[in-house]
């Protein structure tokens, strides 16, 4: 192979990924622009475009929050400061939103986990008895389309504690996906493969892990994915009814409460590239558990 060969390679290798990048980078940065253009034309005194959404991030009084997302203010315990807001959900509010958004995400993680371990474990159980499957599924439809905020109340009532109730929003927000799509996946197992189980005579144990889990896996993950997206967005409910605690939701509110309208539209950044990542990481995690 001579080097001219090699050479005309590497140039229409470069040239490929230059096409490639053009193609896929190129249209979104144009979106985007045009987004920016369209809400700057329509931006009103009460409702800020984004030319005015820059400058009040960088003013000095509302500056470090916003574009420090690390900031703590005022604190001489910088850690002990963050790990009361992350772990304990205590503590200055004054934290930059890379803090408030982790904050929101460990009741997120909490929340998401224990929808995700029942609901699995009850859409196996319901997806595998015809008549609970029946006589169940009509209250899940109904439940599944209740709002977050319509739980708020609720959890309050029931449980009598700012956290508890929040975790419980979570929870109930993201169960029902979770629980109709694994009992959905159990009902579509092939007829073949439950045959051919039977001829085999698998027992319990091996039907449930050779043949019901790889079958039901594509359904799962489908239900986590969307269970994931909607514990992010029952945070702002979830964290309405936790007043004066570090977090992305009760941050809104309270921008909100102050008619400033800047810092939700940064925090809802903050909202979307988060969610964004969630569901990214739970559909990545899906194709490598997913059998091919």
């Amino acid at each position: 192979m001579t080097a001219g060969t090699l050479s005309n390679r590497k140039i229409a290798s470069d040239n490929a990924f230059l096409k490639a990048l053009i193609r896929n980078v190129v249209p979104p940065i144009v979106a985007v622009l045009i987004f920016c253009v369209i809400w700057q034309l329509f931006s009103t005194d009460t409702f800020p475009g984004p030319v005015q959404v820059i400058q009040d991030a960088f003013s000095a009084e509302d500056g470090p929050p916003l574009i420090n997302p690390f900031h703590v203010g005022g604190a001489e315990d910088y850690w002990g400061t963050v790990f009361n807001a992350v772990v304990r959900g205590t503590g200055d509010t004054n934290i930059g939103l890379f803090w408030l958004v982790m904050s929101s995400l460990k009741r997120v993680a909490i929340g998401y986990s224990f929808a995700a371990l029942i609901g699995v474990a009850l859409g196996i159980l319901v997806g595998v008895n015809n008549l609970l499957y029946r006589a169940l599924d009509p209250i899940f439809q109904f439940l599944r389309v209740v709002p977050p905020l319509a739980w708020v109340p609720i959890s309050l009532a029931a449980l009598q504690m700012n956290e508890p109730a929040a975790l419980f929003v979570i929870f109930i927000t993201a169960i029902w996906p979770i629980l109709i799509n694994t009992a959905v996946g159990v009902k579509q197992i092939p007829s073949d493969y439950n045959n051919v189980a039977k001829v085999l005579r698998l027992s319990k144990q091996k039907y449930f892990f050779k043949v019901l889990i790889p079958a039901t896996v594509p359904y799962i993950f489908t239900g986590l994915r969307i269970g994931i997206g909607l514990a992010w967005l029952a945070i702002i409910a979830a964290e309405i009814v936790m007043s004066g605690v570090p977090g992305i939701g009760f941050f809104i509110w309270d921008e909100y409460q102050n008619n400033y309208i800047t810092g939700i539209i940064i925090a809802l950044l903050y909202i979307g590239a988060t969610g964004l990542i969630l569901d990214r990481l739970v559909a990545w995690i899906g194709t490598k558990v997913s059998p091919a």
